[in-house]
This record gives C-alpha cells, structure tokens and sequence, in this order.
C-alpha cells in the first residue's frame, strides 16, 4: 500500500515561555519527513522564548512559518499552493509575516525571495538560533535570508516544543546530515555533513519525556545508523581523531543500549536507517532488550544491481538480501519497511523486474513508494536524462504498489491468532468506540476502548484485519 509523507501539515497552540504584554501568534506548518516535524517543535521553542505563542488557526497568525521538504517535486509545489493562501489572508492580515524553513529554503535560497513575493524570510534547517535576529530584520521591513550550513549545529541543547503532541509518543532527533551521495537525493546539499548529538544530552532528553508521561520515543535522523559520537565534530573526521577519541566513541548499537536501559519501561523505534551502515550489532541490541521495538525501515530504492549503481547505493541486491536474511534470522518477527522508487533514469522493463521479484523475496510489512522526480543539483540531474516516460512510471509504480498491497495483506494476516502488546496512541479514525495503537512491529492495531485509555500498554488478541491494520479485543492491560 502506498503511504506518503510529504503532505502533512500541523499547526498547534503553546503558551509562550516568558511573559510578555505583547504576544504575537505563530502558525506553523511542516511537510515532509519526521526530521522536519523535530525541526518545528525546535523552531517553536525558539520562538517561545521571543514571546510567540503558537496558534492553530491561520487567520489570526502574525507569523506564518511553512517547514518544508525538497525530496519530491510534489512537495514543493504543495507549498507554493499553501503560500497561495497565505497571500489571501495576508490581504486581510497586512502586518502578517511569512517565513520558508528548511530544505526547500535552503535549495533555492535568495531565489525565494525573487519567486514568491510574499515571502519576507527564508531560513535554511542549520540557522534556526538565528530566528529571532532574523525577526527583528523583517519586522524593520527588511527581508531576511540565513542559509548557512553549519558543521557542527545539532540542537542538542534545546528543549523542543511537542508541537501537535498526544502526550505519549516523541520524536528524539540524534544526528543531521547524510554523507551517502545518492545521486537523486537533495538531502546532502539541503542539510549537510552527518554530525552527531551529544548521547549524554540524548539521553537527558529521553529521561525528560519518561518524566513527563510519554511512552514511546523515536530516535531520528536522515541515516541513524551513522550515529557516531567522539567527542563532536563532522563523521568524515573521525579518522583525525585521537586514539582516546576512538576509544570512548559511541556508535548507534551503543546509543541504543544506552537508551534502552536508561528506561526500561519505554517503548523505542528508530528511523531511517541506510543498508550500507545498518549493523547487526544494532540487530542483537534491538533482540536484547524488549523495550526496543522489532520494526526496521530499511530503504532500497531500487531491485535492480544496475540502477543501484546509477543510484550510488553503496550496496547490491545480493548484500540487501543477506543483511534481510540475517535480520530475519536474530528477530523473526521484524517488521521490515521500504522506500522504492520507480522510473529512476535509464530504468527499463529488466530492472523494473528486478524490483518486482526483490519485492516478492523480502515481502515488506509496507513501504512508501514513489515515482522518480527530477530535483535541481543532485548527480542525476546533472548527468543522467531523465528517459522514462511519465506514463511508464505511473505504470511501474501502479505493478509496485499492487504487490506491496498483497505484501501487506500476507504480513498482517501473520499477526492473526496473536495476543500482542499495543500502546494505545488516540481514538480509530474511523470509529469513536475503539482505540487505535501500534504493536511491536509498527502495525496498527484497533481495538474496543472499554475501560482503556490513551497511553496504556494493553495485550490484544487480533482477530481479524485488513491489509493494513489489525482488528481485535483487549484481554488484558500490559
């Protein structure tokens, strides 16, 4: 089953943290991946401290920030339609500013400012402390641009805002960058080098939201698996580092534990790891500890050795299915997720195949699955045409996205039969009488409310289920 990501938008109400008789309101808006959604709840924090209270209602907004995404041209036409509206309620809202955050803001930069008017300020994902100078420029009449990739920035000191928040589930962000050049991937040129947290400061905040009642963190960044830690700096740099460095250094494996056994009571996912880095020690941390959820996204974008090459995936088909089966073989019940991209240049009918049948070995709980888009700057851009017809891509996704639905079908229906440990997150979208949960696994799970509530861990026997979710009944709290 298809699932997107890059159309979600949040917009939520927080009392500002310093008392101030002249409040304005800030609208936030995020699209994109979960860093961007980690991103506004820094931002939000930011801007408390200047006096700013978020709002959830755009017409009464002084501030209007748009957190955006560069991964797929769609992304970045949905918020030039956003900013459409923005403009209409500007007309009514003439001292209203509006702010482009993130990758989309980085990309294009001053260009920004040429192309959509109404833009007074345009902060790339490294230059978020310097919103409040940033502020004072535009609310002088001046635009305001900061861009600057920073090689050492990872907001580990400050406390993000839970923005949109249901009180139980988290995200903790634990490195930025990517320094794997796939050569579709705007990623590396929007937030750069990989640079890691703190572990201690990761772990004061993981402690901080055991605290404050949630029970599920997600540890994030644009590859965890690079996580490395010796004492600050860019990854590429470890190499220089002094033999002490080395041998105090925290990987991702090591950070895991760490975490797992600062709270043993709350429940740990991670997102998004890269095959070429994933380890297996991560693996057997993961089978240790029962608190880590057994849950993998683990992208390959392609089942074609010769489209990975055009791709600079540092990997094969051949190495992808070993690290699977080895995966497989410490958890047996993984829950394994992809990313697939379908029509990437030069992609013919053999190497489309090629994709198909990795689907079928693997069998994915589920995937997001798009059509190549061409973005500005990256290798493929620059050096390959982009050849595949648009009406052979939408076909060739159309075949991926029907197998992956079969896939989800199978994967679900292994869960029948089974009492599983679900945390319940919020009321079923689709009814008011059930809870709606995840199990270990990351599939979602529904259920009666009856005498539950939102954060309890409840065991539920799953009856029966759809291609996506698993229907059932709570027999016991966990």
């Amino acid at each position: 089953m298809e699932k997107t990501i890059d159309e979600s938008v949040q917009g939520t109400a927080l009392s500002p943290k310093k008392d101030t008789q002249n409040t304005r309101k800030l609208y936030i808006e995020s699209y994109g991946c979960s860093m961007n959604f980690s991103d506004s709840e820094i931002v939000a924090s930011i801007l408390a401290e200047e006096g700013f209270a978020t709002t959830q209602e755009l017409d009464e907004a002084d501030l209007v920030l748009v957190n955006t995404c560069s991964i797929r041209e769609k992304a970045e036409l949905t918020v030039r339609k956003r900013l459409e509206k923005f403009n209409a309620v500007k007309r009514n809202r003439p001292h209203m500013k509006v702010g482009v955050l993130g990758c989309m803001a980085e990309r294009l930069k001053h260009k920004f400012l040429e192309e959509e008017k109404i833009v007074d300020m345009v902060v790339g994902p490294d230059a978020y402390k310097d919103l409040p100078n940033l502020i004072q420029e535009i609310d002088q009449g001046r635009d305001a641009v900061n861009v600057v990739l920073s090689k050492e920035e990872t907001y580990g000191d400050i406390a993000p805002v839970r923005l949109n928040s249901n009180g139980i589930t988290a995200l903790v962000s634990i490195t930025r960058g990517c320094d794997n050049m796939c050569t579709f991937c705007v990623v590396p040129f929007t937030r750069g080098r990989e640079r890691s947290r703190d572990p201690q400061s990761i772990l004061e905040e993981v402690n901080d939201l055991w605290e404050k009642g949630y029970k599920e963190i997600t540890l994030l960044g644009q590859n965890v698996d690079s996580y490395l830690w010796y004492g600050g700096g860019l990854k590429k740099d470890f190499i220089k580092a002094s033999d002490m460095q080395k041998a105090m250094a925290v990987d991702f494996a090591k950070l895991l534990e760490d975490v797992a056994l600062a709270q043993p009571d709350l429940r740990i996912r991670f997102s998004t790891s890269n095959p070429q880095d994933m380890t297996l020690d991560v693996i057997r941390i993961m089978a240790k500890y029962d608190n880590i959820c057994n849950n993998v996204h683990l992208p390959v974008q392609s089942g074609s050795n010769r489209i990975l090459k055009a791709m600079n995936r540092l990997h094969t088909r051949e190495e992808y299915f070993d690290l699977i089966d080895a995966i497989r073989k410490i958890i047996p019940d993984v829950g394994i997720s992809q990313d697939m991209i379908s029509g990437f240049p030069t992609e013919t009918e053999a190497d489309h195949q090629d994709t198909l049948s990795l689907l079928e070995h693997v069998k994915y709980d589920f995937g997001f699955m798009y059509a190549y888009s061409e973005r500005p700057g990256t290798m493929a851009e620059r050096k390959l045409e982009d050849d595949v017809p648009p009406e052979v891509k939408k076909r060739r996704l159309a075949e991926i996205i029907a197998l992956q639905r079969e896939h989800c079908q199978y994967r679900t229906e292994q869960h029948l039969g089974k009492i599983q440990k679900v945390l319940i997150e919020g009321t079923s979208k689709k009814s008011d009488e059930h809870w709606m949960g995840r199990n270990s696994q990351n599939t979602v799970a529904v259920f009666p409310k009856e005498n539950y509530k939102i954060g309890d861990f409840v065991m539920v026997r799953m009856d029966s289920c759809t291609s996506a979710t698993l229907i059932g009944e709570a027999v016991a709290r966990a």
